[in-house]
């Protein structure tokens, strides 16, 4: 049994060549996906934007939240917060978003005065609050009627 554990032949060696094939291949693909681009050939094949009217035909209207303020409870006695934000709404819907304001408003002055102190201190805080107003609004609003949510002014004394 040991004889011919000694006997067996070596696994046959994989030389180079494999290796040497891709790396070339993937060589010659750049090449011709940066002549395709540079030439000009593809440009047909992602469509251009309409440019400046699209982008205005597509926005739909902003509508500014009055600035309001918050009192901080908790530990930050007498800290106040003013923040103001701007709703970019969609196209045809500025009538039904002006309507809800009231509750935006309730919805945007409840969750402000339920975060701490520390939920502004910490990084990246702006955006998480601003992601989370947006979704808030939205579910008020109603589906697609809330594009974005642009915040304007944040200051925290």
């Amino acid at each position: 049994m040991a004889d011919a554990a000694k006997t067996a032949p070596p696994p046959p060696r994989r030389g180079a060549m494999p290796l040497i094939t891709g790396v070339a291949l993937a060589c010659a693909l750049g090449a011709g996906a940066f002549g395709v681009i540079y030439t000009g050939l593809a440009d047909g094949l992602i469509p251009a934007r309409g440019g400046a009217e699209a982008d205005s035909a597509q926005t739909g209207a902003f509508l500014e939240i009055a600035p309001i303020m918050v009192s901080l409870g908790g530990a930050a006695e007498g800290r106040v917060l003013r923040f103001a934000v701007t709703l970019e709404v969609a196209p045809g819907h500025e009538a039904e978003v002006a309507r809800l304001m009231p509750r935006l408003l309730d919805m945007l002055n409840s969750y402000l005065r339920a975060l701490e102190p520390e939920d502004f201190a910490a990084p990246g805080a702006l955006l998480r609050i601003r992601a989370q107003l947006l979704r808030r609004m939205q579910v008020v609003a109603g589906e697609g009627r809330i594009r974005d949510l642009l915040v304007t002014e944040f200051l925290m004394n």
